[in-house]
């Protein structure tokens, strides 16, 4: 695996997500959506391998701490996207 190209991919995944949540709002639909298929779509690209998957988890783990703490729930120190 080409682990520079699959980390240049995570960071501008990084960076359209921060685009789409601003665009869309953590609260909408079309949000979650794209996070859901571009992450898929991220990991089917790499044959799903564990490092990508886990990756992907995790980035969408603190999207949703992110989410949570912006609708009030517990705080996160890394919610700023």
């Amino acid at each position: 695996m080409d682990y520079q190209k699959f980390y240049a991919e995570v960071a501008a995944w990084i960076h359209e997500s921060n685009q789409q949540a601003i665009k869309h709002g953590l609260n909408s639909d079309v949000f979650w959506d794209w996070v859901v298929k571009s992450s898929g779509e991220l990991c089917n690209r790499y044959n799903n391998e564990i490092l990508v998957v886990k990756q992907m988890n995790m980035l969408i783990d603190w999207l949703e701490g992110v989410w949570q703490s912006q609708k009030g729930g517990e705080e996160h120190e890394e919610s700023r996207v």
